[in-house]
């Protein structure tokens, strides 16, 4: 029988110091969970990925993207023209959007583009600089 609450989580085993974000991380994830627009992921050999939306409809104008604090955000909003058109059947969504995505640490934003409905975002793992550090033991 797991606990939970606070002081009970990953973040606070002794050996994991540090790393108490990890459950807010993992929430906001779960946050972006909804099913539109379907999207793929794609291992691009040998430290890269592609993140491909299907934004059929949306111009690169209703689309947004943003990282902050190791979230990836894409917003899709298009503009209101259902006032000018009088539709017969209308199966083709046009609703707004928001789909998120939880980078780990050393993945950045690479490019963006927009070609025949997908919207690719390509990512990369960047080499983590290996640093020894020596700290020195001082008499107290």
């Amino acid at each position: 029988m797991s606990k939970t609450g606070p002081g009970t989580g990953l973040g606070t085993h002794p050996y994991l110091l540090g790393f108490d974000q990890l459950e807010r991380l993992a929430e906001r994830a779960a946050k972006g969970a909804e099913g539109y627009p379907p999207y793929n992921i794609e291992h691009l050999a040998p430290d890269g990925f592609r993140i491909t939306l299907a934004v059929a409809g949306f111009a690169e104008a209703d689309l947004s993207i943003t990282v902050e604090d190791r979230q990836l955000v894409i917003r899709g909003r298009q503009g209101d023209t259902a006032d000018e058109r009088v539709f017969l059947h209308r199966g083709i969504a046009s609703r707004a959007f928001q789909r998120s995505f939880v980078l780990a640490e050393g993945i950045e934003v690479e490019a963006a583009a927009l070609e025949n409905g997908l919207l690719h975002i390509d990512l990369r793992r960047l080499k983590p600089n290996t640093i020894v550090k020596t700290i020195p033991i001082s008499r107290t």
